[in-house]
């Protein structure tokens, strides 16, 4: 749910698995405020100015999340919203869903652009998970047995395989370590959501409900974790996310990043073969590695000595 775990994010969907292994993109997980519509937030207390503003003719700037102005806090609505949900989603022994991720990039024009992605995933605590991602870019699929880790491209028919750690919450860690893996929704499968999120917890408060989000009533929070601006959908009854916009803070463009959340499966049995596939496991192999390390037996081109300046004659 947009906790501190949120990175910045990585290319796309990369030429990274053609070169290396499959990268998936770094979204975080999450959303932004709805900014001056039929729900606004709650008016923050203002002290009486000691002289008279000064008639400049330019529109008076108003202090946003991001900006000194702005005085946050925690709401209690907000935050038990909040825990609610992190129980809910920690409570669940297996669950699946799916999630569809829509992030802005910069364009030649100057607009964004929006590109996809679409994952199946399907969990099992403490140590299964299967991710089949489609999107605007190569297909991508990611097993965890809890003794190894698997990401697989089917369109290149490669495979990385990797030891990984006894915890869905470790194999997220080494994947993202050792090969730049990262899920946008990976706050909702680790063990304990809300102390991810609360770790970088800065403001939170309480917006409304929505009956359009989900085919559900949803509680909508906004909050802010770490550097990125979230507001989030979370079901009213049953208390599973529907939708999370975030914004980066530190991000000059303020691009755009949506997780949307559906078809929600909990405690529901699981096969256990669901964690593997003999097709992936006998495509051709290549090195679970970032993206950005070379290859074996290269390296980077030597760098230029920088150039002399010519003698002078005195």
């Amino acid at each position: 749910m947009g906790g501190s775990r949120v990175r910045v994010p990585i290319q796309p969907w990369g030429a990274v698995m053609r070169r290396r292994i499959l990268g998936y993109l770094a979204v975080a997980a999450l959303a932004a405020l709805l900014d001056g519509g039929a729900f606004a937030q709650p008016a923050q207390p203002t002290q009486p100015s000691s002289a008279p503003a000064a008639k400049s003719g330019k529109p008076a700037k108003h202090a946003s999340a991001g900006e000194p102005g702005f005085r946050g806090g925690l709401e209690p609505k907000a935050i038990d919203i909040l825990k609610a949900a992190g129980a809910r989603l920690a409570a669940a022994h297996s669950m699946s869903f799916t999630a569809v991720v829509s992030y802005e990039g910069p364009s030649l024009l100057g607009p964004p652009l929006v590109y996809s992605t679409k994952s199946l995933v399907t969990m099992r605590r403490p140590d299964k998970l299967k991710v089949i991602t489609l999107g605007d870019g190569p297909a991508s699929e990611f097993y965890y047995d809890g003794k190894h880790m698997m990401a697989y491209a089917p369109a290149e028919n490669l495979v990385a395989v990797a030891d990984a750690p006894p915890t869905i919450d470790g194999a997220l860690k080494a994947a993202y370590d050792e090969a730049l893996i990262y899920f946008p929704f990976d706050d909702v499968i680790v063990a304990d959501p809300y102390k991810d999120l609360a770790e970088g917890l800065k403001t939170a408060f309480y917006i409304g409900q929505s009956g359009v989000v989900g085919d559900t009533t949803t509680d909508m929070v906004a909050y802010v974790t770490g550097n990125v601006f979230v507001q989030a959908w979370i079901g009213t009854e049953d208390h599973l996310p529907r939708r999370l916009y975030a914004i980066f803070l530190n991000d000059p463009a303020r691009l755009r990043h949506v997780l949307a959340l559906s078809n929600w499966e909990l405690d529901g049995a699981v096969p256990e073969d669901a964690f593997g596939s003999a097709k992936a496991a006998s495509a051709k192999h290549m090195p679970f590695a970032r993206p950005d390390t070379p290859p074996a037996g290269m390296a980077p081109p030597p760098k230029a000595a920088p150039a002399k300046a010519p003698a002078t004659t005195p």
